[in-house]
């Protein structure tokens, strides 16, 4: 059967990702021959734009530098050039997005907090009011009537310091209160710290709305960073997983009722078949192949080519929690796209590297000569540590090794999200207005009562959140980066952007039609841009050698 041409030939990738999951993912539907179906250190630049979008009043784009930036947002015409990226952490009263501050400006009291709340309500004078009482010496209050529960009189904090500062907490919105907690858990101000805790308490719930649910797993962070215990609570939410079979049916939820990872799988695919459009023999090394959904994908597109299918050969790099979610090692993930294979007619080949990204070495990834090679880094990247971690820097070394191999395209999908070396409040604030964002797009799908978006929400979101803010050294993991420092690092290591062809776009777009109007797609600097309401959540681009020729050339 005979592939359209030119942008379209996307369509044809496009398509098999809105099959309903089950039909692909768990079942592998086989091929059949008249299925037609188918803190920031990127940049220092100031320059802003704005623009009209049909929703909303304004638009606003900046952070990091750009040649053309495109808007996708209700007309894909629209178009402007900036020497920002697309999506803003600007505060503003129009339902902006929350400001990125420089790390001196975050590292304050709470006033420094962008709440969108407005200074004539007072709650900013409330914020002083807080760290004021905060800092005053324990000599200046009255502690008479100071005694414990148990009768005997307090010598560090005093019950009227406590009254005073629950009295003024109770006047704190949640995230005020989430950050003035957190700046007393940094301050090592342990009496503060409980109070304030305490209050949260009250105020958070998993069943509740967005941000009381994230705030609910937020505080069991900075209560894990407060007893020192962070490294131990995250080792206890790893080992306390559930079973093989509910984490794949909550990580299935996430991806049904959010499109962040279908972003992450078209628009990879869309870039590699479009990269070896003209190969014969093609050789994917995955970083990070979970279930190997993606490739089920790929497979169904690569059946359809004009001339007849090229050879196929994956290289699956596993992770544990993808390993514990399939109940199983990586030769489940081969022999079920074995079996597509086999049902579409693509010679296939699927080899395994059961170990983690740290770990690879040239020998495990068994490049063969007269194979074209696409790597790709789905989501996986920010797991390697850096040299502020180790002076082996596996984010980098990482990056060398690829560009030894000499790839022809490389993919590359990340949260656009900056807590790599942050200091520990502007990792706070960074994490919460990131979080606070997701948990907003997963709220939109799904009653509040849900059990198994909350389950969701537990076992693949909280633990993360826990892990930035609970834990440093090598017991962080989550060390995220926005695009502007990927940009940098693989400019570093040997590698060019690769400008993506209208077809990922337009492949992203049809794919959003299914979800929430308040999704946005942008584009900047050679990257896609998925966001909420207007916080960027993840970027996906594409890298080649110098040498290579664009795509679609």
């Amino acid at each position: 059967m005979q592939a359209s041409q030119g942008p379209q030939r996307s369509c044809s990738v496009h398509k098999l990702y809105n099959k309903p999951m089950q039909q692909v993912q768990q079942n592998y539907t086989p091929c059949r021959a008249s299925d037609n179906s188918n803190y920031n250190d990127g940049s220092n630049s100031q320059a802003q734009v704005s623009l009209t979008t049909e929703n909303e009043k304004f638009f606003t784009v900046d952070t990091f530098p750009a040649t053309d930036c495109a808007i996708y947002d209700g007309d894909p015409s629209v178009s402007v050039s900036s020497n920002r990226s697309p999506f803003s952490s600007q505060c503003s009263q129009s339902n902006m997005f929350e400001q990125r501050r420089s790390y001196e400006k975050t590292a304050g009291s709470p006033v420094s907090l962008c709440s969108g709340v407005d200074d004539s309500n007072g709650k900013k004078h409330e914020l002083r009011e807080l760290n004021n009482k905060l800092l005053r010496p324990e000599s200046d209050i009255d502690d008479s009537c100071s005694c414990s529960l148990n009768g005997v009189v307090s010598k560090h904090f005093s019950l009227t310091r406590r009254n005073q500062v629950l009295d003024v907490a109770s006047r704190l919105d949640l995230k005020e209160l989430l950050v003035a907690c957190a700046e007393a858990v940094d301050e090592a101000d342990t009496s503060t710290a409980e109070v304030l805790m305490d209050a949260l308490e009250k105020r958070v719930s998993v069943y509740g709305e967005p941000m009381q649910r994230l705030s609910a797993y937020m505080l069991e962070g900075l209560r894990a960073r407060l007893l020192s215990s962070g490294s131990n609570i995250y080792k206890k939410l790893k080992c306390n997983e559930p079973t093989s079979s509910e984490l794949l049916s909550y990580m299935q939820v996430l991806y049904h009722i959010t499109p962040y990872f279908k972003f992450a799988y078209m628009s990879a695919n869309v870039v590699i078949s479009e990269a070896m459009k003209n190969e014969n023999r093609i050789h994917i090394i995955d970083f990070q192949i979970a279930q190997g959904s993606q490739w089920v994908f790929l497979i169904h597109y690569l059946a359809r080519r004009p001339g007849g299918p090229p050879f196929l050969r994956i290289t699956g790099i596993d992770d544990s929690q993808s390993a514990h979610a399939r109940g199983g090692g990586l030769q489940l993930v081969g022999e079920r796209l074995a079996s597509i294979a086999k049902s579409c007619g693509v010679p296939f080949e699927f080899h395994t590297a059961a170990l983690s990204g740290c770990m690879v070495k040239l020998e495990n990834l068994r490049v063969r000569h007269g194979e074209s090679l696409a790597v790709n880094f789905p989501y996986m990247l920010h797991h390697m540590p850096d040299e502020s971690v180790s002076t082996m820097n596996h984010r980098d070394r990482l990056l060398r090794l690829v560009k030894s191999l000499s790839p022809k395209i490389v993919a590359l999908v990340e949260q656009e999200m900056n807590t790599n070396t942050a200091p520990f409040l502007p990792r706070f604030r960074e994490t919460l207005d990131y979080h606070k964002a997701i948990f907003e797009s997963v709220d939109v799908t799904r009653p509040r009562n849900d059990m198994q978006r909350i389950r969701s929400e537990e076992h693949c979101i909280a633990r993360d959140v826990v892990n930035l803010i609970a834990c440093e050294g090598a017991d962080r993991v989550e060390r995220h980066e926005v695009f502007g420092k990927w940009r940098s690092r693989l400019l570093m290591a040997g590698f060019t952007p690769c400008p993506l062809s209208p077809s990922v776009a337009e492949a992203i777009k049809v794919m959003l039609k299914e979800y929430s109007s308040n999704y946005k797609l942008a584009e900047s600097q050679g990257a896609l841009y998925i966001g909420w309401s207007n916080r960027a959540l993840a970027t996906s681009s594409a890298w080649q050698l110098p040498h290579s020729l664009p795509l679609g050339s």
